[in-house]
């Protein structure tokens, strides 16, 4: 039984829903898998609320899934709430002055640490926990790594997701039926999540020509008007479908998480952008392809490398330089060639390899599991 301690999880809303869906997962994990109390710090409520429709924008506190929910706004008093025990920053938020000057005044000061974007790098895990004290103040902060090898912090996941992947994709025809999509069932289902692409056009003419009828589930996004554009179709509601050669487009509506990763599960293929669909990705068990966040100076092309650096590690050639070639066309660096029909050569190795990564992973700690573990030692 871990002792519970009360946690202080700081959440800004930077950029679509990564953010918010990586710590509404990690607070419902610590709260509903390990009965640690959370109060939860958002500083967008509108936004959050599309992911859970339970959160109410217009209230200052509230309890939602046995979660205290605060809107973290920057005029806010704070005089009237103690820290907790453990306190979260994710992604370099910085809670407020105020919040900070009070964990100070703690007798026993608070774990205090700053949960970092995920990264394969090579210097990930002997950065991973390493102290940094405050130039003014009597506190430390740690810096803690999600990541994919030992001696990070892991990855996000649920006790039971794996199982409950396996279920999601034998009742898949089920999930059509819900979403109201009659999809055969020898067609190739591909999910597409994504921002403004310019290999897109390509993609979609090599689906267009594909030997197999290809079905893309497409949720809101930014990448719509360029698929529309590249169709040459001047709309595509929500709830329609479009047909172009072997192509049919499926506009969906916005799914919850608990939809997205369904539709993870039951695709066979996934393009995914940002961290958290794309953690997600990989409990899904299911090929995929990643769009990852552009960062200034380019400093987000040596994280995707040494993803795939490790991703690849044990496929050979006939796959591994295909699937390498595929990836760089989606993040703009380099052409998408051949890649396609390649990989579509050796698509029940590429289903294989997927698989393998999911169990290779999972026989890791999980990221909550990890936080858990190291605060019950400090």
């Amino acid at each position: 039984m871990t002792p519970p301690r009360h946690w202080d999880l700081f959440c800004a809303v930077i950029d679509n829903f990564g953010d918010i869906g990586v710590c509404w997962r990690l607070a419902r994990q610590l709260q509903h898998e390990y009965q640690q109390p959370v109060r939860l710090w958002v500083d967008d409520l509108t936004v959050f609320r599309q992911l859970c429709p339970s959160v109410d924008p217009t209230q200052a506190q509230q309890w939602v899934e046995g979660i205290e929910i605060v809107h973290w706004l920057p005029d806010r008093s704070l005089d009237h709430l103690q820290p907790g025990e453990v306190v979260i920053e994710a992604f370099a938020c910085n809670p407020p002055e105020a919040f900070l000057t009070a964990m100070a005044r703690q007798a026993v000061k608070p774990l205090w640490l700053n949960l970092e974007y995920l990264s394969a790098e090579d210097w990930v895990p002997g950065c991973h926990l390493l102290p940094s004290p405050h130039p003014r103040l009597p506190l430390r902060k740690y810096f803690f790594f999600p990541g994919f090898v030992p001696g990070t912090g892991g990855l996000l996941r649920e006790d039971g997701l794996l199982a409950q992947v396996a279920a999601d994709r034998q009742q898949r025809a089920l999930f059509w039926q819900s979403l109201g999509l009659a999809i055969p069932e020898a067609a190739l289902c591909v999910s597409l999540f994504a921002y403004e692409n310019p290999c897109l056009t390509e993609l979609l003419q090599a689906w267009q020509h594909s030997p197999v009828p290809i079905h893309c589930l497409m949720p809101p996004g930014r990448v719509v008007p360029d698929l529309l554009k590249a169709l040459q179709w001047s709309e595509l509601p929500v709830g329609r479908s479009g047909s172009r050669g072997a192509l049919t487009v499926h506009a969906l509506p916005f799914l919850s998480p608990r939809h997205y990763d369904q539709l993870l599960a039951c695709c066979d293929l996934n393009f995914v952008r940002g961290e958290d669909s794309f953690v997600r990705a990989q409990w899904a068990a299911q090929a995929m392809v990643w769009h990852i966040y552009p960062q200034a100076e380019d400093a987000h092309v040596p994280k995707l490398e040494a993803f795939l650096d490790g991703y690849l590690s044990s496929a050979d050639k006939t796959l591994a330089t295909p699937l390498r070639q595929l990836w760089h066309a989606w993040n703009g660096l380099g052409p998408l060639a051949d890649s396609w029909s390649a990989l579509m050569a050796q698509w029940p190795r590429w289903q294989q390899h997927a698989r393998q990564w999911q169990q290779q992973q999972a026989q890791q700690p999980s990221l909550a599991d990890n936080l858990v573990e190291w605060a019950k030692t400090r």
